[in-house]
């Protein structure tokens, strides 16, 4: 038996164990890599799996292919639509094809008016000025255009411009402060042929029915605006402190620029003349008037004929009865025109109206109190000089009219033959001593 001493045997010791742990590490490596190995082919399998799954037609064309189709149909649609939009054959609502076929029908006849006035500059030397603009219609190809007297007031020269562009001057036929309408011509080049715009029947008119207005609202030549009668009958006091009665109440949008222009219905014939409008800051709030046509007929013919308008008339002097008046003269009503003068041998005169005996002086002006006061005309109830001459209007020499008149307390209806303006005479004063007011 060999024998180890003390220090082989912790050699040998240390040995073993050292050895054991090579095997031990060599064994571990070599797991260590065969499940690496086995890792890393699984991984390349699986992406190989999807890479074959990624190539396959049945998985993603086919939703491609859908993806597409629905896009070209799309596409297909916006260009349909399109195509829709740019085709002639499109079909407008039929409020639109009214709107476009007033438009062509009308637009052409419808001048833009301008005018200039003579102004003193700051040496008191008198020089031409823009003055106002405005609308206005031919009414007759030889070249009257009907228009508002206050777009043409004051101006030295006026000028209409058509559609085409073109700009004549024009000379004054006719206005009449009465129903702010005037009359204006300009003569085109011969062989010029206008169009025109025929009138309408403004009694026929209903709330709620459409109309459209064509005007150069501030200066934007032939600007086409819609709406409906709003209200009908409408007795309206002008810039002149004229009552218009009749007008025909609007909403259509109209501006400063507007007046004259036509207001129409929707076969494009006009109803009414734009006149004026309601605002507090000058602009459109949905309240216009226009004279009705069957005004504008009656003046622009009168204007045509004669440069003025035969209105009938009562051959008397008036004054506006008033509070002071009233008072001083003790009466027992305050309001209507009273009458201070007839015509000697006039109609009111044969008729039996009653003149004043008692001449005063009220401010700078001598009246003659005592007469007749006017409080109706036709049943249209006189409260001011305004309402006499509104309620005259439309009347034509040789019509009878029935006058309210109030004398003594009672009231008396008086029939009047009206005469003609042209043939008045002047009134007779009646020679009586004057007393201050």
């Amino acid at each position: 038996m060999k024998l180890y001493t003390k220090g082989q045997i912790i050699i040998s010791t240390v040995s073993g164990v050292v050895f054991s742990l090579l095997i031990s590490s060599l064994i571990f490596s070599a797991a260590f890599k065969k499940g690496k190995t086995d890792s890393i082919e699984s991984s390349v399998s699986e992406t190989t799996s999807i890479s074959d799954a990624l190539e396959e037609p049945s998985v993603f064309n086919d939703d491609a292919s859908i993806q597409l189709a629905e896009s070209e149909e799309e596409n297909n649609n916006l260009k349909n639509q399109y195509q829709v939009l740019n085709d002639t054959s499109y079909t407008y609502t039929q409020d639109e094809l009214q709107n476009i076929r007033v438009y062509d029908a009308c637009n052409g006849a419808v001048v833009n008016i301008n005018t200039q006035v003579v102004g003193v500059n700051w040496f008191l030397e008198p020089v031409v000025q823009d003055g106002g603009s405005g609308s206005g219609s031919i009414i007759d190809k030889r070249g009257y255009v009907l228009t508002n007297v206050h777009v043409i007031k004051g101006a030295s020269k006026i000028y209409v411009s058509l559609s085409d562009g073109t700009q004549y001057e024009a000379e004054v036929v006719g206005k009449d402060d009465e129903s702010d309408l005037a009359v204006i011509k300009f003569t085109p080049p011969e062989g010029t042929i206008l169009q025109t715009i025929a009138f309408g029947d403004s009694t026929s008119l209903k709330v709620g029915q459409k109309v459209i207005a064509i005007g150069n609202p501030f200066g934007f030549e032939r600007t086409m605006t819609t709406g409906i009668v709003s209200a009908l009958g409408r007795p309206i006091k002008n810039s002149s402190n004229r009552i218009i009665r009749n007008m025909i109440q609007t909403d259509t949008a109209i501006n400063p620029g507007n007046s004259g222009g036509p207001l129409l219905d929707t076969n494009g014939r006009m109803i009414g003349i734009n006149t004026m409008i309601y605002s507090s800051s000058g602009s459109n709030a949905g309240i216009g008037f226009a004279v009705p046509a069957e005004t504008a007929v009656r003046v622009s013919s009168d204007l045509l004929k004669y440069g003025r308008v035969r209105r009938g008339v009562i051959q008397v002097s008036l004054v506006q009865l008033n509070n002071t008046i009233a008072n001083y003269a003790k009466l027992d009503i305050s309001k209507g025109v009273l009458v201070s003068q007839l015509t000697k041998g006039g109609n009111a005169e044969v008729a039996g109206i009653s003149a004043g005996t008692q001449a005063v002086r009220y401010g700078s002006s001598i009246i003659y109190l005592g007469g007749d006061i006017i409080t109706a005309i036709d049943g249209i109830n006189i409260a001011s000089i305004a309402d006499y001459y509104s309620a005259l209007e439309s009347k034509r020499p040789g019509e009878f009219v029935n006058v309210t008149v109030h004398r003594e307390g009672k009231d008396k209806i008086i029939q009047v033959r009206l005469a003609d303006p042209a043939g008045t005479e002047k009134t007779e004063k009646t020679k009586t001593k004057t007393y201050g007011i």
